[in-house]
């Protein structure tokens, strides 16, 4: 008889949160154009889009250029403070199947990280309206020295985790995300939303999380290791 092996875990599942666990960029871009707007400028949608996935600081330095006659930590500040006002008036938008595929990684026992350029009370305001033990660390935008696209987030999130980053999954739903994710060494999934993502042999791309189980996650972590 042959014995069959059987597949390997990842050894984390590092996950992005805006726009891939909750579906917060709207907030963002209403909150960026209300900025602008007060200082007499005008935020189109398509500036919007050119801050999907930066770090806030960033992002602050694009809005300074555009008007904003602020320091880049009291940009942030605003921006935070605006994004939390409306999660606490309109509640968390959750992505479809996100919270159902982390929440059975979780009771397959596989550690999880979320890894966000938003600040870390924004992120555990978020993860608190998750109604299971999400995750096992948080890795935020105030927190790193270098923001997405530079891999630290994700290599930082996995020395929190004490795995290899080559050995664990990243999810994301941007270019700039998955660029992180990709030069850390994970096994990248781009889920677009808000922007189209390209195809590309350094990632996969799911249309959605929707549907998607932690088998197809496994699944696609063994078909990637091997490739790689």
């Amino acid at each position: 008889m042959t014995s069959l092996t059987p597949p390997s875990l990842p050894s984390a599942v590092l996950w992005d949160m805006d726009g891939t666990l909750v579906d917060t960029e709207p907030y963002w871009m209403a909150s960026e154009s209300e900025l602008v707007g007060s200082f007499g400028g005008t935020w189109t949608h398509d500036d919007g889009l050119t801050l999907v996935g930066l770090g806030l600081w960033n992002s602050a330095k694009i809005l300074q250029s555009r008007g904003v006659d602020l320091t880049p930590d009291e940009i942030v500040r605003w921006l935070t403070d605006r994004v939390q006002r409306m999660l606490d008036a309109e509640g968390v938008p959750w992505r479809p199947g996100a919270r159902e595929l982390l929440a059975e990684l979780r009771e397959r026992g596989i550690p999880t990280a979320l890894v966000t350029m938003s600040v870390r009370s924004m992120a555990e305001q978020i993860v608190s309206q998750i109604p299971f033990d999400a995750f096992d660390v948080i890795v935020s935008g105030d927190e790193v020295t270098e923001a997405k696209p530079h891999p630290e987030p994700y290599l930082r999130a996995a020395e929190l985790l004490g795995v290899a980053p080559a050995s664990a999954v990243a999810i994301e739903d941007s270019l700039v995300g998955l660029t992180s994710a990709v030069d850390s060494g994970a096994v990248a999934i781009g889920v677009p939303h808000t922007v189209p993502l390209p195809e590309s042999d350094e990632h996969a791309l799911w249309p959605s999380l929707e549907g998607k189980t932690a088998a197809d996650l496994i699944d696609l972590f063994n078909s990637r290791a091997v490739v790689r």
